[in-house]
């Protein structure tokens, strides 16, 4: 990536570096400039309102649908909804199916918080946890067993503890040959690599516009049409409904019965701009980015002996993220001195992934995560200031 790319995020001239975009990354002014044109040009209420100002916000709403369902290779606008985030397109799914007693569902044992909790709190769902290889690649021939007789699977992926990306087309294939649905929590991988809904036959998807360039409060689920038809909204009120009485209510059509109440508009118009931004530069050319990255860090840590990375021992199977521990080092002690010295921002801890930690007895790691404002001398950087704090 060049510098014109970075001249594009005025918050990098703060001086920093950062090293933590599978939490939040940074915005281009690209972004930024489109979140201000709801604000600045037109500043109306979609959908409701006849005047000048309704009817522009309705259009590049519905321009932004547009944009957005190009971009994960949907067919229709109707398989676009709108959520907060990653987390709520997966609880609305969660709360939306018509669950039976006793129905199984699939998940891995490196999920999210987000895609454990919405099926755990269930009570009528019998959980089953598909296992890691000790490489923490998914052991498929434990899928294989667990998947049969599954209602549903929900699985990540691209794992946001050490950047490994679960074979999705294979798993898909094989929960639908045993009659599953699947759920994918795309949260991780659609900032950093081509993803086509419909090449890969997913039932439902959803991921945030905070990972990959886009505002915070912004998320998209897409479901097959058919699938969305059936399931009831999870939440109601203000363009769900065509009509009501004070007994009844007649649904709107998809998309709206799913988008309850006045939306984040220019939300949704720098959701848009950032998917824009991002086709403009390629997401494989982002993925090949991020690995020569990677791949630079890696070999430092190895010449280091103390420094253990969690996941394969192939960069290039661990995308933009190094999840490590340095011996007998506290992983929030690294990630505080490494900003500290050297103004290299990262995360520590958990990585709200507390349950894979738990069956590990381990406290988390420190991670560093890349994305296509960083470079080869930040990389170096990063090396040369973890040798440092390493021995403090």
């Amino acid at each position: 990536m060049n510098d014109k790319i970075r001249s594009d995020f005025e918050i990098l001239k703060k001086g920093v570096i950062y090293f933590d975009s599978s939490c939040v990354t940074l915005r281009p002014r690209q972004v930024i400039e489109a979140i201000n044109s709801y604000y600045n040009e037109f500043s109306g209420c979609a959908g409701r309102s006849m005047h000048r100002f309704g009817n522009k916000t309705t259009e590049e709403v519905e321009n932004s649908r547009t944009i957005l369902r190009k971009f994960i290779g949907a067919k229709r606008n109707e398989e676009v909804i709108f959520t907060r985030n990653t987390s709520e397109g997966l609880n609305l799914i969660a709360k939306s199916f018509l669950f039976n007693k006793g129905d199984k569902v699939v998940i891995s044992d490196k999920e999210h918080n987000s895609n454990l909790l919405p099926w755990q709190v269930n009570p009528n769902i019998k959980l089953e946890i598909v296992n890691s290889h000790p490489d923490n690649t998914l052991d498929l021939e434990d899928f294989e067993r667990k998947v049969q007789g599954a209602r549903l699977v929900s699985i990540v992926h691209t794992s946001n503890i050490d950047g490994v990306t679960n074979p999705v087309k294979e798993l898909i294939k094989i929960a639908h040959k045993n009659g599953a649905l699947v759920m994918l929590d795309a949260a991780q991988s659609i900032p950093h690599k081509e993803v086509n809904v419909r090449k890969l036959d997913v039932d439902f998807l959803a991921f945030s516009a905070h990972k990959m360039l886009g505002p915070s409060g912004m998320g998209l689920l897409y479901g097959k049409k058919e699938l969305l038809e059936k399931l009831s909204p999870f939440m109601v009120g203000g363009e769900t409904v065509t009509d009501t009485t004070y007994t009844n209510r007649t649904w709107e059509a998809l998309p709206m019965k799913f988008e309850a109440g006045l939306q984040n508009y220019a939300g949704i118009i720098g959701f848009a701009a950032a998917a824009k931004y991002l086709d403009k530069i390629g997401r494989n050319k982002i993925a090949k980015h991020e690995i020569k990255l990677n791949k630079i860090i890696t070999n430092g840590m190895d010449r280091m002996g103390d420094v253990k990375i969690l996941g394969p021992a192939n960069p290039e199977k661990r995308g933009g993220i190094i999840s490590f521990n340095v011996l007998k080092k506290d992983p929030h002690q690294i990630a505080l001195l490494m900003d500290n010295y050297a103004g290299i921002m990262m995360r520590s801890g958990a990585h709200c992934c507390h349950s894979y930690f738990n069956k590990h007895n381990s406290p988390g790691t420190a991670r560093a995560s890349l994305y296509l404002y960083n470079t080869e001398d930040e990389a170096e950087k990063f090396l040369e200031t973890l040798k440092t704090v390493k021995n403090l």
